[in-house]
Formats: structure tokens, sequence, C-alpha cells
């Protein structure tokens, strides 16, 4: 019955900046499982954007992301907010919230066990 919401896309320009967020409930893990942001744009793969890691010890960015994207987890356990900062239009994707399986590797996607419906983000030129 995990359920993920996320919410927060919309229309930017270049250099604007959003802020996407999830809710997940009725978690079935531990608080030990991290939430993490995939994207994926049309006609490319899912890209890891951002996770916590195991107990909230660590936060991974993806390389394209990193410095301009802040991941902010309520210690990891029921909320994920992605602040983003100079959006590009390289940025725009379909962002997914996702809640990893324990004992699995954070930046694959296969990890991830639930994941919500997705929020668009589309960045102009």
């Amino acid at each position: 019955q995990v359920r993920l919401v996320e919410s927060g896309g919309g229309l930017v320009q270049a250099g604007d900046s959003l802020k996407l967020s999830c809710v997940a409930s009725g978690r079935t893990f531990d608080d030990t499982v991290g939430m993490g942001w995939f994207r994926q744009a049309p006609g490319k793969e899912r890209e890891f954007v951002a996770a916590v890691g195991w107990n909230g010890a660590k936060v991974f960015y993806g390389d394209s992301v990193k410095g301009r994207f802040t991941l902010s987890t309520d210690n990891g356990k029921n909320t994920a907010d992605l602040q983003m900062n100079s959006l590009q239009p390289e940025d725009t994707a379909v962002y997914y919230c996702a809640v990893r399986r324990p004992f699995s590797q954070v930046t694959l996607s296969a990890s991830y066990a639930y994941w919500g419906q997705g929020t668009q983000v589309t960045v102009s030129s």
C-alpha cells in the first residue's frame, strides 16, 4: 500500500528555479530505506537525479545536476523535496519520486520498489 505523490512541476525558463515535493505514505520499509528522484526525458533512458543513502548518511547526486539541485528529506523517511536551481532545457523531463528497497544500490533505478506517477518539468530556452 505504499504510495508516492509528486508535485511542483511546471513550465519555467532557463535559469529559473523550481521545487519538487514528494510525500510517501503507507510505507512498509523501515527508516533505513532512502528516497530518491529520477527523471526521464522523451526518447531517453531513466536517469538518476538524487537520493539519500542508507540511514541518511549521505546524499548522492547525478553528475548532470550536482551543484544545482539539492535534495532534502525527512530523515530519509517520508518526504523528499528537490530544489532545482539554474534550470536548463536539458533538465526537461518527467521527474519521478521513488523509494528504494532495503540493501540496494542507491543510484540504480532497479533498486527502487515504489514509484510515483511523475511530475512534468519543462524548461524553455
